[in-house]
């Protein structure tokens, strides 16, 4: 019996489906959900219920807030950066909702998902201790969590969160796959 994992990532420019690895018992499916937290709960509800998947693995790029960090982080906490209600509810938190404002996994860095690319500062961020920022995470963790599957996140820092993010995100967007292949093959060969 194979065990399936599920690797969802933005782009394809992220990372290359031909540069997954090969291992026995495992089935990887690699979907590329698009960009925004709209397009990367569709995805993943599709590909769960397609797959029926043991693990969710995200891997993507981040603009990082902790400007001290470099390279590839694995992700221990996600919140949503912009959802802001207020007076309904604080910044980060859904009103009238019952589901959790973050969720948590295996890892050190705290990752702030929101449908903007962020380019300039937010003291917020830095109130929240969010080290980095994306664009689809919390929607991922967030359907996760309503089906019980475990998830783990990898985010390569690609740009400053800065007036020169775009252009950074541009020239780096694919450089953190080989990182990433290695993390990767480290949780499967750990998970099975």
């Amino acid at each position: 019996m194979k065990t399936h994992i599920l690797i969802i990532t933005a782009l394809e420019t992220e990372l290359n489906r031909k540069a997954l690895p090969h291992i026995p018992n495992t089935k990887i499916h690699l979907v590329y959900s698009g960009v925004g937290k709209i397009n990367a709960s569709l995805a993943t509800l599709k590909a769960i219920e397609q797959h029926q998947p043991k693990l969710i693995i995200n891997f993507g790029t981040v603009g990082k807030i902790n400007q001290s960090l470099e390279g590839l982080l694995e992700i221990s906490k996600v919140l949503q950066r912009d959802m802001d209600a207020e007076p309904l509810a604080p910044r980060g938190r859904t009103p009238f909702c019952d589901q959790p404002s973050e969720y948590h996994s295996s890892g050190l860095y705290v990752c702030g998902t929101g449908d903007s690319f962020v380019t300039s500062s937010d003291a917020w961020l830095i109130d929240q201790e969010i080290d980095v920022v994306d664009m689809e995470l919390f929607a991922i963790a967030a359907v996760a969590h309503q089906y019980s599957i475990p998830w783990r996140s990898f985010k390569y820092i690609s740009d400053a969160a800065n007036e020169d993010a775009g252009q950074e995100w541009h020239q780096k967007v694919n450089h953190g796959q080989e990182l990433y292949l290695d993390a990767l093959n480290k949780v499967l060969h750990s998970e099975l």
